[in-house]
Order: structure tokens, then C-alpha cells, then sequence
């Protein structure tokens, strides 16, 4: 059976298409759009009609291309912006109208428990592992093993886009705001206290963005090494150099802070992982409709 799943989050709208392949996934199709919902979100506290109107566009796109891959089942998953927007409501009933398929927004745990899902099924790293996934507007940090699942999960409200929004306006961005916003993190970081695992996978856009600049073994000399690229040329340099969507390269030094600083409390190197959320929405869409047909 064949499986879709359309991710709404704060940077971009992703589809993935796929069927299972043993315990994992084989990807039969991929798509991605930059729409940066969390900008308005951050901004404004609430979603515009047009921003709301492109991502109904472009999840209507999604889903048609889904079902002409004959689909069983096709989701639409919104993170961030439904549960921080003020209006997520109306982009919940904007896609629903544009799409025809299921729209569900994600609790912080959902998310981060689906992360989890679909990073230990690809890497299936033996003994106990955090998930880590710096979102635009939010961040998850889960731990727990590949075969118990998920443990300990925790949210922080701050995210790449929301880190950039609110000090690192300046393109590059300068010692005294990254140190501002190194101190933002540490904020909320008060009280953060996981269990400390054997070793720890890091996915989401932001770290996939990182592994270009850096490598797929993140630790603190490679975070250190990305700052400095960062903070030594514009966005559009970056992206030109490392093949990024320039907005993504505008918010990467914010997501690198936030990785770094979960790195140094997780005592462990973080793996770039190239799943995660939508693979996990994928195994646990697959799983339905076995137990359906049971």
C-alpha cells in the first residue's frame, strides 16, 4: 500500500509518498515548498489570507499529486503554525477545502513522538537515543529506544524563524545579537534535563541544511565551524556556496544555537538523519490501514 503524508510547518510544506520496505520506508515520491508561515506567525501572531490561500495552493498540489500515485490514505499534518497561530483554525479549514483529505494539527508531543518514529526506523541505532528536531517555531527533543519508543519528550517554544525574528536581523548577523540569542536559548533551556543517551539523531530541515555546510556528525567543533561560516557572509552568499533556499540560510545560525545548545545537554554528537516527521506520520499512517484490514 501506498501512503502520503503533506507536512505544513513553519518553514516549508513537504510531501512524501511511500510504502513500506521492511521496518522502514521506501520513498516513492517527494515534494517541497517554501512558504515560511511561521514569518506571519512571529510577526503578526496570526497567518494572512495569502499566506493562508498559498499553502490551501499548495497542499491541494500535494494531495492530487499523492492520489495519482494511488494513495490509500493521504494526511495533512500541520505543526507550529496551527497550534501558535492565533487564526490556525482557518488555515485548518482552508486546506481541508483545498485538499479533500484529513487535516490534523499536531500537539508538541505528537510531533516529537512521530520524529522520533521516523528517525530511529531509518538509522535503527541500537540502545537508548534522542531525536531532535529544531522546527521554525518550535522545537522537540525526544529520548527513548528503538524498540520501547519514546520516554522523555520535551517542547520548547522557539524555533529557527521565531530565534531569527527576534535578534538576528542583521544579514550576517553580529557577535552581540548571536550572543543574544544564545542567551535566549539557554532561557529556555532552564530546567532541561534528559535522560542521557547512548547516542542522538538530529532531523528536520535545519540539520539537513547544517550537514552541508559541516558534515553529518555534528558536535561542538562543527557548530562552532558553521557559525563562523555564518556569521561571515549574507544568506544569499550561503546559499549560492551550499545549495540552500536562501530564507533557509537566513535562519540557519539560529538553528545551529539551538542544536548546539541541546548537543552540549545531551553529552553526545548528534547524527543528521533524513528521517523523521513524515516518515513517522507514513509508518503510522500504514499501520492504520493494517489494523483496518485485520
Amino acid at each position: 500500500m501506498n501512503v502520503a503524508v503533506v507536512d505544513v510547518g513553519s518553514n516549508t510544506v513537504r510531501l512524501l509518498v511511500a510504502r513500506r520496505d521492511g521496518s522502514g520506508l521506501l520513498p516513492l515520491d517527494e515534494g517541497r515548498e517554501h512558504l515560511f508561515l511561521g514569518e506571519d506567525v512571529e510577526r503578526d501572531g496570526r497567518l494572512s489570507s495569502a499566506r493562508i490561500e498559498e499553502a490551501a495552493e499548495c497542499v491541494a498540489g500535494f494531495v492530487h499529486t499523492a492520489r495519482g500515485l494511488n494513495a490509500s490514505a493521504v494526511e495533512v499534518i500541520v505543526t507550529a503554525p496551527g497550534r501558535q497561530g492565533a487564526n490556525g483554525d482557518e488555515l485548518v479549514r482552508a486546506l481541508v477545502a483545498a485538499g479533500g483529505a484529513p487535516v490534523r494539527v499536531l500537539s508538541a508531543d505528537e510531533e516529537g513522538e512521530l520524529a522520533f518514529a521516523g528517525a530511529v526506523s531509518a538509522a535503527g541505532p541500537a540502545g537508548s537515543v534522542a531525536v531532535v528536531d529544531v522546527g521554525g517555531g518550535s522545537t522537540e527533543a525526544v529520548v527513548g529506544t528503538t524498540e520501547g519508543g519514546p520516554a522523555w519528550s520535551k517542547s520548547l517554544d522557539i524555533g529557527a524563524v521565531r530565534l531569527t525574528a527576534r535578534f538576528l536581523t542583521d544579514d550576517p548577523p553580529g557577535k552581540a545579537a548571536l550572543a543574544a540569542a544564545k542567551d535566549e536559548v539557554e532561557r529556555h533551556l532552564e530546567g532541561f534535563a534528559p535522560p542521557l543517551p547512548q547516542s542522538a539523531l538530529a532531523t528536520g530541515g535545519t540539520a539537513r541544511a547544517l550537514r552541508k555546510l559541516v558534515g553529518k556528525e555534528l558536535g561542538a567543533g562543527e557548530f562552532d565551524a558553521a557559525l563562523r561560516i555564518l556569521g561571515k557572509r549574507p544568506a544569499v552568499k550561503t546559499a549560492k556556496t551550499f545549495g540552500l533556499h536562501e530564507r533557509r540560510a537566513r535562519t540557519l545560525a539560529a538553528g545551529v544555537i539551538v542544536l548546539a545548545a541541546l548537543h552540549e545537554r545531551l553529552g553526545v554528537p548528534l547524527q543528521v538523519s533524513r528521517a523523521g516527521l513524515r516518515e513517522g506520520a507514513a509508518l503510522a499512517l500504514l499501520a492504520e490501514l493494517a489494523a483496518s484490514a485485520a
